[in-house]
């Protein structure tokens, strides 16, 4: 739960309790520890974030939700649940991993074939979207997927 505040939005401070010292290296011997289980656990939300978001997109190509797309919208990473942890809290704790920088960019690249697939879908083309959906739509996805599994096992 804790993940989809920080992504969703800034909890209204409770000026009665005290601060979490949760990220504060120096608040207790075991905090990096700390640190380390809530990004394994958030790169599970992560991961179920982005299978969520996908499965909407699913709903939207075949006709099951009556809700529209903007594939400007869609072409930004950051307007994402995923997105926004990943330029957020999930950048604060894994930013100086290797893998970091090539996820950002393979998240991006994943968005850019989503927007494309909803532009096609929108103007009636479904073999060129067919053909986004089973390259670089599913290329993309698969990366950012595997790309979070590779930061989660730098974390153990």
């Amino acid at each position: 739960m804790e993940f989809f505040r920080r992504v969703l939005g800034p909890r209204r401070a409770n000026p009665a309790a005290p601060p979490l010292a949760l990220y504060d290296s120096a608040a207790a011997p075991d905090s990096r520890r700390a640190d380390t289980l809530l990004a394994a656990l958030d790169i599970d939300a992560a991961i179920n974030a982005h299978e969520r978001w996908k499965n909407r997109l699913m709903d939207y190509l075949e006709g099951r939700t009556t809700v529209g797309l903007d594939p400007a919208l869609v072409r930004r990473a950051d307007h994402s649940a995923l997105g926004r942890w990943l330029h957020g809290v999930g950048g604060e704790l894994l930013g100086d991993q290797p893998a970091y920088p090539l996820l950002v960019a393979r998240y991006q690249y994943f968005h850019e074939q989503a927007a494309t697939l909803v532009e096609l879908a929108q103007q009636g083309e479904w073999d060129r979207a067919v053909q986004v959906l089973n390259g670089g739509y599913r290329y993309g996805s698969s990366q950012v997927v595997l790309l979070l599994k590779e930061l989660k096992r730098g974390l153990v």
